[in-house]
């Protein structure tokens, strides 16, 4: 017994493993929960319960982090809820995209959530890999900040030269070898992420992707590249890993959450990608000057950002008052077999 107190009291990355511990049993309960109890009937999500489960998520992701505040301190807590609004207002950008390649694959809403419940076991292991490949990057090369800022302030005035552009999946590099060198199913096979289908060749029962497999991969690739933003720009918020890392993951949790939410008024955040880009700019500035010695307040940053992430969904929300309302106009996805 002593010698596993012991254990957990060690540090792993600079944090005591018990924190390591309380983090992962959280999560694999959460998961539990939503997949074993909420969803273990698959139906079709609507914005009410889309909207219940975000909120939800969000009560545990505070919960969380006033526990890191009570046990690490006021600047620890105020760094985890920093890191944990400017990774869920950078991933919103990834919720278009998404939306865009359950539309093109002609996903029914009623198997989306299982992508994206899945999707999450892939982001939990690849978020890892990257942020401590990134920690390593900044504990043994302090200068890689220098490149980690230069680069967010590239893409955030990128993202405003492109605001408004649709994604073209059809044209995506990852989509066209995917479906160069896999077979890939023309429908739907139920729930099922692959099929065994006859080659059309031998005539031997191979295995294909249909396309829910194709969608997951598709899901988990664009999350990899929109992580190559995020995962920097909240190294300009802290370099602990357990605070980057655990900020991640629930802020993720909770946008895949709001997904069903968002999906029925995409085309009321038009003006959201402005936003999206001056935080990044902002935050590329920010980590620019830690190297310098120069750190901007932790509480003036979350001020900044969420006034920033607030100001551009109120904004598009007024623009488009008037619209049509897109849940009307969505016409009913047949299931496919």
């Amino acid at each position: 017994m002593e010698t596993l107190l012991s254990a957990l009291m060690g540090e792993f990355l600079g944090t005591p493993i018990y924190f390591w511990v309380a983090f992962i049993a959280i999560v694999i309960g959460l998961l539990a929960f939503d997949l074993g109890i909420l969803h273990r009937d698959e139906h079709e999500i609507g914005a009410r319960e889309s909207l219940s489960l975000y909120g939800f998520y969000v009560a545990i992701a505070m919960a969380f982090g006033g526990w890191v505040w009570w046990q690490r301190g006021a600047e620890s807590g105020l760094e985890f809820y920093t890191a944990y609004v400017i990774e869920q207002s950078l991933a919103m950008d990834n919720m278009f995209v998404i939306a865009s390649i359950f539309t093109f694959l002609s996903i029914p809403r009623i198997y989306q959530h299982r992508v994206l419940f899945w999707g999450i076991i892939g982001v939990v292991v690849l978020r890892a890999i990257l942020i401590g490949l990134g920690a390593a990057l900044v504990h043994q090369y302090s200068w890689i900040l220098f490149l980690f800022g230069a680069f967010l302030i590239f893409t955030g005035i990128r993202m405003f030269s492109h605001q408004g552009e649709q994604p073209h999946i059809e044209e995506n590099p990852a989509f066209r070898f995917l479906t160069k060198h896999f077979r890939v199913t023309k429908q739907l096979h139920g729930h099922d992420f692959t099929a065994r289908q006859p080659h059309p060749k031998t005539g031997k029962l191979v295995l294909w992707l249909t396309p829910l497999g194709l969608a997951l991969i598709m899901v988990e690739l664009v999350d990899l590249v929109f992580a190559v933003d995020s995962v920097p720009a909240v190294f300009a918020v802290t370099q602990d890993t357990f605070i980057v890392y655990t900020s991640n993951i629930f802020a993720i949790l909770g946008l895949r959450a709001l997904y069903f939410a968002l999906a029925a008024a995409m085309s009321r955040f038009r003006y959201l990608q402005i936003s999206l880009a001056i935080v990044l700019v902002l935050v590329g500035i920010k980590i620019f000057l830690v190297p310098l010695g120069i750190k901007i307040d932790t509480l003036l940053s979350l001020v900044v950002t969420i006034s920033i992430l607030g100001g551009g969904i109120a904004y598009s929300l007024w623009k488009t008052r008037n619209d049509p309302d897109p849940a009307l106009q969505e016409a009913p996805q047949s299931n496919q077999s």
